[in-house]
């Protein structure tokens, strides 16, 4: 004999004859359910739902929401509940969710910083030099360029997903199978390769719908990405149909992205869901079509950089482009836009003289020299292996002089009104005496160490032999920080107690 249950938002079919005996009919809203793809993820699809798995019974493998004891034999059952974490989005230009604890105010948004509390639980690990080891380990994605993105996306446990966006797949973490799942495009889904420039996507907007992604570039256009774990599948809906030149970014209440017009380039603006969308003309010569960096918000103000210059918009104002005063021209390979005590921006240069800081923003731009690279973003910044804990051109603090053989490369910064000077996470190239481009530019470099920089300096772990270092990906997944890069066969990472 057949029955239904209705558990929760989802509908069961229960056959007592079958060796199943349930199977998932139907989840609100999720528009299809194949069962012979979920039911290989079992346990999976327990968490995602909050369902039931059997202890000891053998009755059935699942047990639909709500089930406490096996209704054959009274045997107790494990409700599947998955701690409570929050979520990541990278760095995005929008406004995150409460649950991703989104950045204050005052500082850019857009750059890689996150108010997640790291310190307190990387803090109370050994202090330098003791060095410490990676306490978790994760196999690599198996196409291993991509973004990561962690959260709950409307089910019941958080999940992970790594968008590998110059192959166009999207990869899902199953974390009790302790494996990646390549989920395939439903028909009609289109291509999100994205390659023109610097990849940056948008978390969804209020009110989101169940797998629901957010807004990402593809090549023909932008996107909402939506999931189905149910049937390992993805699709998208489009929301600007013409090709970006750069990736979307997000500025109070309205959403915009630089798209190639047939009489030159133009920026699209809109409401966060797609509405109210406008065309404005960007006017200047020679803006360029590709290799733009990704955006950030500040002060009210849209900015994407360029090696030849700067475009910027705030809403009920045109778009501006402003070129870069020659021979002055950006290091964006670097870092990104460093703060000032007094909260405007600037960039590290170079003018064939010597290095400076520009300021960013204005046309009438000052600008501050200094005497060599300083590597970083926001508020951390190193020259060399010396923090500058002042302005981005204040004299670096010595604290070793042994550090002067040594480059420091930050990746994450942690944002907190509690700490007078930053915090964050780096890669110290121990001994390493060669120029900061060569650097970052692919030569071997013998001697990392991963390290948090803060009120007690922690070395997380160490690398030997690392290349191409600004390819490594923090993110924050399932009370952890995770490090990654796309030459190594796992990522590493470190627990957060705190963060949770």
């Amino acid at each position: 004999m057949t029955y239904t249950w209705q558990a929760g938002g989802s509908t069961w079919r229960e056959d007592a004859g079958a060796p199943a005996r349930y199977e998932l009919e139907h989840v609100r809203g999720v528009p299809r359910i194949d069962w012979q793809h979920a039911r290989g993820r079992l346990p999976d699809v327990a968490q995602l739902l909050g369902a039931s798995l059997p202890l000891s019974c053998g009755h059935a493998p699942i047990f639909p929401e709500g089930f406490t004891f096996c209704p054959e034999c009274g045997a107790p059952l494990e409700v599947a509940r998955a701690a409570a974490h929050a979520a990541w989005w990278g760095p995005t230009s929008a406004n995150l969710p409460a649950e991703a604890q989104p950045l204050p105010r005052h500082v850019p948004h857009g750059l890689p910083q996150t108010a997640l509390p790291l310190a307190a639980a990387l803090e109370t690990r050994p202090a330098e030099p003791h060095v410490g080891q990676a306490e978790l380990r994760m196999p690599a994605p198996p196409n291993a360029v991509c973004v990561f993105v962690a959260a709950n996306f409307g089910f019941a446990a958080q999940r992970l997903l790594a968008l590998a966006y110059t192959r166009n797949v999207l990869q899902y973490w199953d974390a009790p199978g302790a494996r990646w799942h390549v989920f395939t495009p439903e028909e009609g889904t289109a291509d999100l390769r994205f390659t023109a420039s610097e990849y940056a996507w948008l978390p969804p907007g209020e009110h989101p719908a169940r797998g629901e992604v957010g807004i990402v570039p593809g090549a023909q256009g932008l996107f909402r990405l939506a999931f189905n774990p149910f049937t390992e599948t993805f699709r998208t809906k489009a929301v600007l149909q013409a090709p970006p030149v750069a990736s979307p970014g997000a500025v109070g209440r309205w959403i915009a992205c630089p798209f190639a017009a047939p009489d030159g380039m133009r920026l699209w603006t809109a409401a966060p869901d797609g509405s109210d969308p406008e065309v404005l003309e960007i006017h200047g010569t020679a803006i360029p079509a590709a290799g733009w960096s990704r955006p950030f918000g500040y002060d009210g103000r849209l900015h994407w950089l360029h090696d030849e210059g700067q475009l910027l918009w705030r809403p009920g104002e045109p778009p501006q482009w402003l070129p870069w005063p020659f021979p002055w021209t950006p290091r964006l390979q670097l870092g990104g836009p460093a703060r000032s005590r007094d909260g405007r921006l600037w960039l590290i240069g170079n003018d064939g003289a010597g290095y400076s800081f520009r300021e960013l923003g204005t046309d009438t731009a000052q600008v501050e020299p200094v005497d060599g690279v300083r590597l970083g973003f926001g508020t951390l910044l190193f020259r060399r292996g010396h923090q500058v804990k002042d302005d981005p051109w204040s004299v670096e603090n010595v604290e070793d002089q042994n550090r002067n053989e040594a480059l420091v490369l930050p990746l994450l910064e942690m944002v907190s009104a509690a700490r007078s000077q930053p915090s964050g996470l780096v890669l110290r190239f121990e001994q390493f005496k060669g120029r900061a481009e060569a650097a970052l530019a692919g030569e071997v470099i013998p001697r990392t160490v991963i390290e948090w920089i803060g009120q007690r300096n922690v070395i997380l772990d160490e690398v030997a032999r690392l290349k191409h270092p600004a390819d490594c990906v923090p993110f924050v997944y399932d009370g952890a920080l995770w490090l990654h890069h796309p030459a190594w066969n796992a990522l590493r990472g470190w627990r957060l107690e705190g963060a949770a």
